[in-house]
């Protein structure tokens, strides 16, 4: 079984003008169409569990991106085959960001994804904060993009001081960083945050970082808080598992605990 815990995908119509615009203005040609049938044939022969990762741009965004992650968890989240978990988008701006919190967790939402770059403010804004504290005070999941992203390639939204200010003000159980732990900076990264009370997710970095290092930080930060991921469709499916696959640093229990052990614990499949 391979879990991938970081994808995206959107509405049909949102996809069609999304992904090229995006792809347009980061530079970087997708690996599928990033609809819900992309991303199906996608995971074709590879991938058993695909996580899909919302993010709420904009406050009033809130009520049409939560109808489709609930529609997509009551239709393919039993999937035998193919199956397809949606975690819920939310945005710090939000007034009612409290009962949105609620409503997600009565949901059975595993949590919420934020995204500092597109939502236009650091990581350890107290409007963070305190959305955290709230969403762990619910049992919910925190899984924030780290480091650089190109849609934003001149500002630092979530840097690894960022993120143990975050730590130290709300100690959140269960926080997730995506791109290992910031993305483009593995460096600092490795420095500050391996061995933090953190998951790293592999997403989109694990094709572009050195393996030398990718292997060094997982044993540094505990193969078993690591999570296989892509960035689908930003990167493909398909390479990244078979190059995890194939990587001769890590031993076989530390890939099989990465691609899917570690994510089938948190997700209680």
């Amino acid at each position: 079984m391979i879990i991938d815990f970081h994808t995206h995908i959107f509405p049909d119509k949102v996809a069609a003008k999304a992904i090229p615009n995006l792809a347009s203005v980061i530079h970087i040609e997708p690996s599928m169409n990033g609809t819900l049938e992309g991303l199906r044939a996608s995971m074709e022969g590879i991938i058993d569990v695909s996580v899909v990762l919302p993010i709420v741009t904009v406050p009033r965004q809130f009520d049409s991106i939560f109808r489709f992650a609930l529609q997509l968890n009551e239709t393919f989240g039993h999937d035998p085959r193919k199956k397809i978990i949606s975690l819920a988008g939310i945005h710090p701006d939000s007034p009612d960001y409290r009962e949105q919190l609620r409503l997600i967790a009565r949901e059975g939402f595993f949590g919420v994804k934020l995204h500092p770059n597109y939502q236009g403010m650091v990581f350890d804004d107290i409007r963070y904060l305190r959305l955290i504290d709230a969403a762990s005070e619910l049992g919910l999941a925190v899984l924030v993009h780290t480091g650089y992203d190109p849609y934003t390639p001149d500002e630092d939204f979530c840097t690894p001081d960022m993120i143990l200010h975050v730590l130290r003000e709300t100690a959140p159980p269960l926080l997730i960083l995506a791109h290992m732990g910031n993305n483009e900076n593995y460096d600092e990264s490795e420095e500050k945050l391996c061995g933090q009370n953190v998951y790293f997710d592999t997403a989109y970095s694990f094709m572009h970082m050195q393996e030398e290092q990718f292997v060094r930080m997982v044993r540094r930060h505990g193969a078993d808080k690591v999570l296989f991921a892509t960035d689908a469709p930003w990167t493909s499916q398909r390479e990244c598992a078979e190059k995890l696959l194939s990587l001769p640093g890590l031993s076989e229990k530390e890939k099989r605990q990465i691609l899917w052990e570690n994510g089938a614990k948190l997700l209680g499949l």
